[in-house]
């Protein structure tokens, strides 16, 4: 298990009231059931998935379900804090600060591959990093990128094995550190050069290599971290009394069911399994310590 961090260095995030959503606040009728998910990849891609999930949601619970696209992680905390959005797919620390902020909220579902999930550090074939069994000392001076600031894979667990390994915060390990915004973009200033490292979830690193998306001559995995608990849908505690009693398992069971082999592949996941809020109480107190949960 990981140690608690004990660096207060990063201060709150404040939550923009502005969401950049393609409809008006309260324009959603009262028999829409609306998600959204944090942007962790290129729009146009979770444009695609999510949709999908929508029709496939909209058929197994018989209402209308809709997606609905955020710019940044704090918007669809934001989000589902409004009520703006019933369900969510989150990353561990945004799933945390939603639960936080409402009361009743479970986590209810997450990917096979989330229960034992890793982040990739990467770096520019230029750098002449090679892969390690451990964070090396050669990353020292180099430039570096996280993805978002409130990302789980690409913020929160590299910045603690990075002070973890170097005994020191990472603006000072690096000559300059970055935010991508998310892992598609992280992938790309590193193939360009634009940064030298950078950390990025495995899911997105595989589907993107496998893809050709990413041109593993130019970028190239150099470490692997241990495995933590990630990704999960969170649905508000307030969803039985608007869609009726049971309205919350129907959806986990829905989730669980999930196995349409286009779908899954798009998130990439093998399946949907049952998880609770407790599994996220080593990130809890992780987030805490880095000022990102309160």
């Amino acid at each position: 298990m990981y140690k608690y961090l004990r660096y207060g260095v990063y201060k709150h995030i404040v939550y923009p009231i502005a969401l950049a959503f393609a409809f008006a606040t309260g324009s959603a009728s009262a028999q829409s059931f609306v998600f959204t998910a944090i942007p962790d990849e290129d729009e146009t891609r979770l444009q695609e998935r999510f949709d999908i999930v929508a029709e496939y949601l909209s058929e197994e619970l018989d209402v209308d379900v809709r997606y609905v696209p955020v710019k940044s992680y704090a918007a669809a905390v934001s989000a589902f804090r409004n009520n703006q959005v019933q369900l969510a797919w989150f990353g561990a620390v945004s799933g945390v600060q939603a639960r936080e902020l409402v009361p009743g909220s479970q986590a209810i579902a997450q990917g096979v591959e989330d229960a034992e999930f890793r982040t990739y550090f990467i770096a520019n074939e230029d750098t002449g990093l090679e892969r390690s069994d451990s964070l090396p000392e050669e990353l020292r001076g180099k430039t570096f990128t996280f993805g978002s600031k409130g990302s789980t894979s690409g913020r929160l667990i590299p910045d603690y094995h990075i002070r973890e390994q170097f005994g020191e915060s990472p603006d000072d390990v690096f000559s300059r550190v970055g935010y991508s915004g998310n892992h598609s973009r992280t992938m790309a200033l590193v193939e360009s050069g634009a940064y030298q490292v950078g950390a990025v979830n495995f899911a997105s690193w595989v589907k993107d290599t496998d893809s050709g998306a990413v041109d593993t001559d130019r970028v190239r995995v150099i470490w692997k971290t241990p495995t933590f608990t990630n990704y999960q849908w969170t649905i508000r505690g307030d969803v039985d009394e608007r869609f009726g009693d049971g309205f919350s398992d129907r959806v986990r069971q829905a989730l669980l069911d999930m196995d349409d082999p286009d779908l899954l592949a798009s998130f990439p996941r093998e399946g949907f399994i049952p998880v609770a809020n407790e599994d996220y109480d080593v990130i809890r107190e992780m987030g805490r310590e880095l000022d990102l949960i309160d």
